[in-house]
């Protein structure tokens, strides 16, 4: 198992977090105050944005259950790992982030990408 800061663990915390007024103490726990946030449905930047995007899709899919569903690879301060998502017990959809953290953990990038990675 790979080593990776505990903001990763933050991170995915503030997905599944069921109270809204909650998700904030997640997402300063795990995010740089300028982190990026892109996948093929948005690209923001700052924490703000990315609690928005996250309350919004939270909001779309009601009760959805987000999980890593692969250990994390790191080197360099990126980390790797695929995730789910599930509502009523059916995949939602599957995904694979790159993470970047600074030099204190904290995540500064997330690249997500939906669905597997396409065959040759």
């Amino acid at each position: 198992m790979s080593d990776y800061p505990v903001s990763l663990d933050h991170m995915l915390a503030a997905w599944n977090e069921r109270d809204a007024s909650s998700v904030r103490g997640h997402l300063e726990l795990s995010l740089a105050p300028r982190v990026r946030f892109v996948d093929p449905s948005i690209d923001v930047s700052g924490i703000d944005g990315f609690e928005k995007n996250l309350h919004e899709v939270q909001a779309r899919l009601p009760g959805a259950v987000y999980s890593r569903t692969s250990g994390v690879d790191s080197q360099h301060s990126f980390h790797r790992y695929h995730w789910a998502i599930h509502q009523d017990g059916k995949l939602v959809v599957p995904g694979f982030d790159v993470t970047e953290t600074d030099q204190t953990g904290l995540v500064i990038r997330v690249i997500g990408f939906f669905g597997p990675v396409p065959e040759l």
